[in-house]
């Protein structure tokens, strides 16, 4: 007995050898980007809009790196950057993202969460009060930005795609970086979680995890040379590229997807 899933006509494009490997099936859907202005973030806004799609681009609060960015990219892509301002800690930060995304001509598909804080502390001088607003910007945050979002296509019946970024420490024990490494775990644990919970709404949710990258939260240990001893031991060939991160969430962004619940690490093997 033939399955009743299987589309008999794409088979047959198949047995020609005929693929759909085409772009820009992005264009008209709108995909909001938390700390979508720092150096990351800006490259996957900069990947978004040479696909069509719609940024939503949120900063916490350097509002001339973000007019900045905006300004440069609008001007490259002949396209429109719409920025949100705010800590997505903050419940009208969050509500706030809504309203814009909402008030876009295109229908909302997807959100990427950039916005994290690197929460480097010593073990020795560890508070409360540093565990706490660690789990705040790199858990609470992102994961209830999330829920909204959900929510939202849920309502409309959409599919939709949610990537939240972890690190190469959520992955794999680093020293000293408890206070950082530990929020960004759980929220790898998380996306699992919202995957399976989702996965008949159609919404995929994964983690991309970055290694040292040249830009972004590791770019000062880069350029100091702390990282240099990775290189040297061959344990990676080179540090990271933003365009590296950029196109595996584009991956993983992709309408009708077949991947969730996952964790790619983008760190050249250093976790290895």
């Amino acid at each position: 007995m033939a399955s009743k899933y299987l589309d008999e006509r794409l088979l047959e494009a198949y047995r020609s050898h005929q693929y759909n490997f085409s772009s820009g099936k992005l264009a008209g859907r709108v995909v909001l980007v938390s700390g979508g202005t720092g150096g990351l973030g800006s490259a996957f806004v900069a990947w978004l809009l040479s696909q069509g799609g719609i940024p939503v681009v949120g900063y916490k609060s350097n509002h001339a790196r973000a007019q900045h960015v905006q300004s440069l990219l609008q001007s490259r892509f002949s396209r429109s950057v719409h920025l949100v301002s705010g800590n997505i800690e903050e419940e009208s930060v969050r509500t706030q993202y809504m309203k814009v995304a909402s008030s876009m001509t295109g229908v909302l598909y997807g959100f990427v969460c950039f916005a994290g804080e690197p929460a480097r502390l010593r073990f020795e001088e560890l508070t409360s009060k540093a565990v706490g607003d660690s789990l705040a910007a790199n858990y609470i945050g992102p994961v209830l930005l999330a829920k909204l979002v959900a929510q939202a296509l849920i309502e409309r019946k959409a599919e939709g795609s949610i990537i939240f970024i972890s690190s190469v420490q959520g992955v794999a024990p680093f020293e000293n970086s408890l206070n950082y490494g530990v929020p960004k775990a759980a929220l790898i644990h998380a996306a699992k979680i919202l995957a399976k919970q989702w996965r008949k709404e159609r919404i995929r949710v994964n983690v991309v995890a970055p290694g040292a990258t040249v830009v972004g939260m590791a770019e000062a240990s880069i350029r100091s040379g702390k990282y240099d001893k990775y290189i040297e031991s061959q344990a990676i060939t080179r540090f990271g590229y933003p365009e590296d991160v950029a196109l595996t969430i584009g991956l993983l962004l992709q309408p009708d997807g077949y991947i969730t619940g996952q964790v790619i690490t983008v760190d050249g093997g250093l976790s290895l």
